[in-house]
């Protein structure tokens, strides 16, 4: 409208009032548009802040997808489709406990996501796979939240079998036992890169009577319900 008067004006612009009460239209829509791109704007940060408060249950949910996937290379028949996981997560997000502060409303979701999925699984698989699977998930998840890192599982699964070292500095312990200590001794544990288990072949070396703390726990028949020595 506007060119079309311009194009078109006879005379002064100033004279035409008709192109004058145009530009003034002009003019107020060009506030309101304005301030609707500002709130617009406004919107887009809100909404996306409430996003990023949810992306936890995301992340969890995408932990418990992969540790499905992969149970196929444990048997062919535990395949699980993508729109079966997607109903466990719909459901999840419909019957969770609301809250009203987002984080307990996330804490929530992610407690029943893992919950819901994890007894859907463990009810079609055989029994001799469902400790694995419970381990998968649990280690997959602490990765994830940063508590263990790759490294610490991989000590976890292999500890001393590719540690070539004969000399024992605990004499009493068997081959096999002595190179898991050596391992855990020498890992760094955790992002925090944590020696644990540092000084554990010094203090345990320097025990040489039969009845020292550390051999009474090694040969206990139950030594998870025993205090360990010195730690």
């Amino acid at each position: 409208m506007l060119l079309d008067r311009l194009a078109n004006a006879q005379g002064s612009l100033l004279d035409d009032v008709e192109l004058i009460d145009v530009l003034a239209t002009i003019k107020n829509k060009s506030k309101e548009v304005n301030e609707k791109l500002a709130e617009g704007k406004e919107k887009r940060i809100e909404i996306n802040e409430k996003r990023e408060a949810f992306r936890g249950v995301a992340a969890r949910g995408s932990v418990l997808y992969f540790c499905i996937v992969e149970m196929i290379k444990v048997n062919w028949m535990y395949n699980t489709s993508l729109q079966q996981f997607l109903g466990l997560f719909d459901w999840s997000i419909d019957n969770a406990p609301k809250a009203q502060l987002t984080k307990d409303r996330v804490a929530n979701i992610t407690n029943e996501l893992t919950r819901k999925v994890y007894r859907y699984i463990n009810r079609g698989i055989f029994e001799r796979d469902k400790v694995m699977f419970k381990l998968m998930m649990c280690l997959k998840i602490l990765t994830k939240e940063g508590k263990i890192t790759n490294a610490d599982i991989s000590v976890f699964l292999k500890s001393g079998a590719g540690i070539d070292d004969k000399q024992k500095m605990v004499t009493w312990l068997d081959q096999k036992t002595w190179l898991n200590l050596k391992a855990v001794s020498s890992h760094s544990f955790g992002n925090e890169r944590s020696k644990f288990f540092g000084s554990i072949i010094e203090r345990m070396k320097n025990e040489t009577k039969a009845d020292d703390p550390w051999r009474s726990w090694y040969n206990s028949n139950d030594p998870e319900n025993v205090p360990v020595p010195d730690l």
